[in-house]
């Protein structure tokens, strides 16, 4: 069994360009694809970015127990970790780098307590936050603003994780990361 790299944060702190940064970095590890009912935006590919699903398949796995965990972030928009892409990573020999929302991050660790690195992503401040957020460009105002407002409140949960980075500068942020995935994996490895 590989370790469990989880990388967490509010939406527009960072996570997805560290944990990119990882695989890229580390050969050792192995990407859990998300599933999500979210509509999937321009850039995306379905089974890269995440498996989009509708809300219909998503509950009929949800009922299947397919998930390893799951949650309803926004009315009928699903997010969650399918049990599959733990088993294919595992089978592959990889450590698995996980992106998830804090609840989902949470739910990994407890499942997985002494095989998970729990990294929460912090933004410098919540004005970074709502600008990253904004500029981002891919919400309306309303969704936006719900986003955020959300972002807001998962920023208080950072104490319930192994590890707090903060995002303020990009490059120092993601050296910081690697060591942190380094300094956990490493034990596994030699």
């Amino acid at each position: 069994m590989g370790k469990l790299i989880v990388i967490t944060a509010p939406s527009g702190a960072g996570k997805t360009t560290i944990v990119r940064h990882l695989l890229k970095t580390f050969d050792f590890f192995g990407f859990s694809i998300s599933a999500t009912t979210r509509k999937k935006r321009v850039h995306e590919v379905h089974g890269n970015d995440y498996f989009f699903m509708s809300v219909e398949e998503f509950k009929k796995n949800r009922r299947s127990r397919k998930f390893l965990e799951w949650e309803e972030v926004y009315e009928n928009q699903f997010y969650g970790t399918l049990k599959s892409e733990v088993e294919r990573n595992w089978k592959e020999g990889k450590h698995i780098v996980f992106d998830v929302d804090v609840k989902g991050a949470k739910d990994i660790k407890r499942k997985y307590p002494e095989e998970t690195l729990a990294i929460f992503i912090k933004p410098p401040s919540v004005e970074e936050l709502w600008s990253r957020l904004r500029n981002r460009n891919t919400e309306d105002e309303a969704s936006l603003k719900k986003r955020f407002a959300r972002s807001k409140r998962e920023l208080k949960y950072e104490k319930k994780f192994d590890k707090v980075l903060v995002n303020d500068d990009l490059e120092v942020a993601l050296k910081e990361a690697e060591q942190l995935v380094l300094d956990f994996i490493k034990p596994s490895t030699t």
